[in-house]
């Protein structure tokens, strides 16, 4: 009996009647007729000692990406990095403070009418951003770490951001679609 059941199956299987048999299986995370899925709950989301819900550090959180027409933008931005900030070079040795100054700077000369691509080459401790203008291309919100984004996405065609600070310096953006 069992030799005929595997010559069977093997018949079905070379014959292609298997998959036959197999594509009316349902694969389903209900219980039962008429149960509710099995979903398992989100975890909850981290809180501060006071109860809060924001983050307590830049981290690695990346954007949330919040129901809009708009899914994508393009920018460009300078950045000003210092000895201590994610992905600084070696050859970075100012303080948080004077990145904070230089970006300031940087931000007065763009906001008086400056070529940004220009100010980019000046300013901008980003390696290759000199070469792009600073070009990020188009992105979705939740591509970059969150104050980027938020800042970003703000903005209207051609505007430029405040001093925007993450954990890998201060940014100018300047919004270009």
């Amino acid at each position: 009996m069992r030799a005929l059941a595997r010559r069977t199956v093997r018949a079905l299987v070379v014959a292609g009647g298997l998959s036959n048999l197999v594509a009316g299986c349902v694969i389903t995370t209900h219980e039962g007729p008429g149960e509710p899925p099995r979903v398992a709950p989100p975890p909850p989301a981290p809180t501060h000692k006071d109860g809060s819900s924001a983050p307590e550090s830049f981290g690695e959180t990346f954007a949330e990406a919040p129901a809009r027409a708009e899914d994508r933008i393009g920018a460009r931005h300078l950045l000003v990095m210092y000895a201590s900030s994610k992905r600084a070079p070696s050859g970075i040795t100012r303080s948080r403070d004077e990145a904070q100054k230089r970006a300031e700077q940087a931000l007065a000369r763009a906001l008086a009418g400056e070529d940004f691509a220009a100010l980019v080459k000046e300013y901008s401790d980003e390696p290759g951003a000199g070469e792009r203008g600073g070009d990020l291309g188009r992105f979705e919100r939740r591509m970059m770490v969150k104050p980027f984004a938020d800042a970003a996405f703000a903005l209207e065609i051609g505007g430029i951001s405040q001093v925007v600070e993450t954990e890998f310096g201060f940014h100018v953006i300047q919004r270009t679609e």
